[in-house]
């Protein structure tokens, strides 16, 4: 079992146990995290739903990420990775959610967001936090990068941990 395949059980585990529900919001992973959680067998007890918003206009159709956003801090961004986990959880339903939305590459970055620049956000009931992270290497290892920080999150949240604001 690879490291993805163990977090999403462990946070199956954590999330059976609180009897609850998680949600994923998705960019540069394109599906990737949800992917990960449905691998394990009895996710469909504990996985609500997986939204992959790759453009603006489906952030804002899906989630409900504000418009205006786009154009004053950009996709790649605490304000609009935030708005997807409140989207989420608000369409969904479920307590627990993550979203990402990043710079994969290998080309898209610029000065202030280079390749591998990624906000991500977790959600659990009214908490909310999000983190700017570089990764390093390739468009695939930059996914996985994201994938694997967004189940930890999702973990020490369900394990009843404060995540730092970063």
């Amino acid at each position: 079992m690879d490291d993805i395949t163990q977090l999403a059980a462990l946070l199956g585990k954590h999330l059976q146990s609180l009897r609850a529900q998680v949600t994923t919001a998705e960019s540069c992973t394109g599906g990737g995290i949800a992917e990960a959680i449905t691998r394990i067998p009895g996710s469909s007890a504990w996985f609500e739903a997986g939204y992959v918003t790759y453009s603006n206009a489906q952030k804002n159709l899906q989630l409900n990420v504000p418009a205006e956003l786009f154009s004053s801090v950009g996709a790649v961004s605490r304000e609009v990775v935030e708005a997807m986990v409140s989207g989420a959880q608000e369409k969904s339903g479920a307590q627990f959610a993550v979203a990402v939305s990043g710079v994969a590459g290998p080309d898209g970055g610029s000065a202030d967001k280079p390749v591998g620049t990624v906000w991500l956000a977790w959600g659990a009931g009214q908490q909310l936090v999000s983190v700017r992270r570089q990764f390093d290497g390739d468009r695939d290892q930059v996914r996985r990068q994201t994938v694997k920080a967004a189940l930890e999150g999702l973990i020490q949240l369900a394990a009843g941990e404060i995540l730092k604001r970063g």
